[in-house]
């Protein structure tokens, strides 16, 4: 069972409906992965402007402060009584200043503060940060946070450094790399790919199975014109296509009507005059020959038909068909016998079929003597045999024996005796009802002939 799977998988990805898997599957998870992408930069872009706006709502306060009573606030920042805001210890340099950040505070304190800004190490903000941590519970191994000094001038022209610190702004991981995130994009991805490839591929396994029974009979049933436009001017073309083609089968059967009937009259004519002529190898010479001309023509006719033959579908008991077929031989006197059934019914055009059987029955009786029909069901197939008695057929002749007036050896299918185009018409009639007919040798002698069908 799973060696059948994974044989069906490089199958499955040349067809249709896999590629249009595959793509939809990369291009969906591509799209999700490069939105995961603009997602996790646009997060970080919102992470650095809320420390940003950190900065600047502490130092707008503070500039307010100093402006309305700097002796009072210089003092409180110099003890530290001003929770994250100290004076900014001297000498410390700004090695990478922000140049966002020093742009918003020139917006807000005005062009004339020249303000400069940026992130610094917390040692260099708070030297004994870490004894100071040491006499708090809880606090040894908190994560430090971060300072940023920022320098400007005030409106009295002085200008002014501070520390200012917050509580750091745990940054969570980025989702793109987490493998858990990753996995579901591909697996919803591909799920939403194969409904999608198989909706949009649903019209053109139609389109094949009509190709496919169009292949098999002249008369298959028009496909439903259902779908996008496209696919729907489609499968209008090809059931137009299916309509001209019986068209044209219908005149050529038609006309080979017409020439059949045309011919009856000087046949008949040549048939009278015959029997006028004296008794004679001559006269039973050409008698033969005429009797060979009318069949000739009666069963060209036959063949035509038969591949442009329009029946409708039924359902049919299959052992009943041939019970009888086989009781109404031998009340005529010929050795037919039904020999086993299969059981249940099938769907088929039953006119179409009894004449196929019919054709491989007088086949079996002209070239071997007898015919013994059976039934039997496999793999969703059913497989009605004809057998007979005779010599058989050389295995290389066998495909051969379907082809229009192909004359085997005598006393075989098709031989000197035959027309040879019964076994062309029992095939077309079959290919009416979508199955198949194929001959061999059996083991211990004689031929079969097998009708094999949808169960």
């Amino acid at each position: 069972m799973i060696r059948r799977s994974l044989s069906r998988v490089p199958v499955f990805f040349r067809s249709m409906t896999g590629q249009i898997f595959v793509i939809l599957t990369l291009g969906m998870s591509v799209a999700a992965i490069i939105a995961l992408m603009v997602a996790e930069q646009t997060r970080r872009h919102d992470f650095e402007r809320v420390r940003r706006q950190r900065v600047v709502a502490s130092a707008l306060d503070i500039a307010d402060r100093l402006r309305r009573d700097p002796a009072r606030i210089e003092a409180m920042m110099a003890t530290h009584s001003i929770i994250g805001a100290s004076p900014a210890p001297a000498g410390i340099a700004i090695n990478e200043p922000d140049a966002d950040l020093q742009a918003t505070l020139a917006d807000r304190l005005g062009p004339r503060s020249l303000p400069e800004a940026g992130q610094v190490p917390l040692g260099l903000c708070f030297p004994d940060f870490t004894r100071t941590t040491e006499r708090a519970a809880g606090l040894v191994d908190a994560p430090r946070p971060d300072c940023w000094v920022v320098r400007f001038t005030d409106t009295s022209g002085q200008r002014r450094a501070l520390a200012l610190t917050f509580p750091r702004l745990a940054k969570p991981p980025p989702a793109i790399y987490n493998p858990l995130y990753l996995m579901v994009i591909i697996v919803a991805s591909a799920g939403l790919a194969i409904l999608v490839a198989r909706f949009v591929s649903k019209p053109l396994r139609r389109l094949e199975r009509a190709a496919e029974a169009f292949s098999v009979s002249l008369d298959p049933e028009e496909i439903p014109e259902r779908g996008p436009e496209e696919v729907r001017a489609a499968l209008s073309t090809f059931n137009l296509m299916q309509r001209r083609a019986r068209a044209g089968f219908a005149e050529r059967t038609q006309l080979l009507a017409a020439i059949s009937h045309d011919l009856q009259t000087p046949m008949t004519r040549m048939r009278l005059r015959l029997e006028l002529m004296e008794e004679g190898e001559l006269r039973a010479r050409l008698l033969q020959d005429l009797q060979a001309m009318q069949t000739l023509v009666r069963e060209g006719l036959d063949l035509a038909s038969s591949t442009e033959a329009r029946e409708p579908w039924s359902q049919l008991d299959i052992d009943s068909l041939l019970a009888s077929m086989a009781e109404d031989a031998e009340e005529l006197g010929a050795p037919v016998r039904f020999i086993t059934g299969c059981g249940g019914t099938v769907r088929v055009k039953p006119n179409a079929l009894t004449r196929c059987i019919g054709n491989l029955v007088d086949n079996a009786i002209k070239y071997g003597g007898s015919a013994d029909i059976s039934c039997a069901r496999t793999g969703g197939r059913v497989l009605i045999h004809v057998r007979d008695r005779g010599p058989g057929i050389a295995p290389d002749q066998l495909d051969q024996m379907f082809e229009p007036f192909t004359r085997g050896p005598s006393g075989q299918p098709g031989g000197r005796h035959g027309t040879g185009i019964g076994l062309t018409i029992a095939r077309s009639l079959a290919m009416s009802f979508e199955a198949s007919v194929r001959l061999r040798n059996a083991d211990d002698g004689g031929l079969i002939a097998t009708i094999d069908m949808k169960g």
